[in-house]
């Protein structure tokens, strides 16, 4: 299959140099050392993307496409982004799958069940649906929704693949799922023991992985959206994170689901001491790419003011201030002491081993507590933090009284 480009129009040098890295890719090596059989093995595979449309999950699919499947299908509810992935797939590739589709429904719906009992068996499922956003943990509401989307309703969508017996089912998880400090974290985490869960009958794999960079609704898009709309930029000075290019989270997760042992956890080598990096730091640098000179305010309203007076000059207001938001954890980490670490099957990729199956029952309880909080008219979030903390005893969660939406 020819294909042209396959980095959602991502500078991938621009990328790695605002976020402080240097080329080539981290996965690179390993890529093109497995690279007959990844495409033997998607060559030959028929594929469900849940939540393909976002922006790992586009990685995702055009890594898949990129390797010629038999199908690949692809099923998400933002119907703006799917025709995205079809403009961006129909313009970058000069061969596309013939059995390419892409259906704006949800994964909990009852339009996908009729639309996959309808269709051959597949071979791999990949589940990128998620809310990914510390901030959705603000307030019940927004809590109970996470708690479904990356908690009970792959649950349910486990069942179902187990029905079809596909050779993968792959789920993408993340770094704040290690020693979870926020709701958002914990919820993966607890999707982890779902999976494991699912590991008996169905064969399952997973990624952590770091910050995509410049990825929807992150904090680096957001600097792109305000220099668009001539607004200061807002950032934590004492947050530090790793970062991976589009093109490095599609490849991570698409090696984790055709390469992955069943229960495998596939994450980034990274380097504390390289590759961390502070928001702050990544605001100067990606002002400095952009042509202009960082200048920092004590508050964001000096920051909103100055805006109009600096521009002309070349320069840009900036607001850095130390995190005081529920569920911000100072530094990233992929795993935690105790877990089984597989370092020399791959050059970038460290390996995560589950040979064993942990405690189930705490997901059972689990579900029975949110239920009967579902089932009342009004929700307590204070109740259901006690609950994540009885279901993951090692939650080190602290409720600070003030979120992301209450900053620019």
């Amino acid at each position: 299959m020819a294909f042209e480009s396959h980095n959602s129009g991502e500078n991938v040098d621009q990328t790695l140099e605002i976020i402080g890295r240097q080329g080539p890719g981290l996965f690179d090596r390993d890529i093109r050392e497995q690279e007959a059989e990844l495409r033997r093995l998607c060559g030959a595979g028929r594929f469900l993307v849940i939540g393909g449309a976002g922006s790992i999950g586009q990685a995702v699919v055009k890594e898949i496409l990129l390797r010629g499947p038999r199908a690949c299908h692809v099923v998400d509810v933002s119907e703006n982004n799917l025709v995205e992935l079809v403009r961006d797939v129909r313009s970058s590739m000069t061969d596309v799958a013939e059995d390419f589709r892409t259906l704006p429904i949800s994964f909990a719906s009852l339009e996908f069940r009729r639309f996959v009992d309808d269709q051959p068996a597949y071979d791999y499922v990949l589940n990128l649906a998620a809310l990914k956003h510390v901030r959705s943990e603000k307030d019940p509401f927004s809590l109970m929704r996470m708690i479904d989307t990356n908690v009970l309703d792959p649950e349910a969508l486990l069942e179902w693949a187990d029905s079809i017996g596909p050779k993968k089912f792959f789920a993408v998880s993340t770094d704040k799922a290690a020693n979870p400090v926020n709701l958002m974290g914990a919820t993966k985490s607890l999707m982890e023991l779902v999976l494991y869960r699912a590991s008996r009958t169905l064969p399952v794999s997973t990624a952590r992985f770091a910050n995509v960079a410049f990825s929807d609704g992150s904090l680096l898009h957001g600097f792109r959206q305000r220099l668009i709309k001539r607004q200061p930029l807002s950032a934590p000075r004492d947050v530090r994170r790793y970062f991976v290019t589009f093109k490095e989270a599609g490849e991570l997760c698409l090696a984790s689901c055709m390469l992955g042992e069943n229960r495998d956890i596939f994450f980034p080598k990274l380097d504390e001491d390289l590759h961390l990096i502070t928001f702050s730091e990544i605001a100067v640098r990606f002002l400095e790419r952009a042509g202009y000179e960082a200048v920092p305010f004590p508050t964001e309203a000096e920051a909103i003011e100055a805006v109009d007076h600096l521009e002309p000059q070349r320069k840009w207001p900036c607001h850095f201030f130390d995190s005081d938001t529920t569920g911000e954890k100072p530094f990233e980490e992929f795993f935690v002491p105790g877990e089984m670490l597989d370092m020399q099957r791959f050059h970038g990729i460290g390996v995560i081993r589950n040979p064993d199956l942990p405690d189930l029952s705490r997901i059972d309880e689990f579900k029975r507590k949110i239920a009967e909080i579902k089932s009342r008219p009004t929700w307590d979030k204070a109740e259901m933090v006690e609950i994540f903390r009885e279901a993951l005893p090692d939650l080190e969660h602290e409720e600070k009284g003030k979120n992301l939406d209450q900053k620019m």
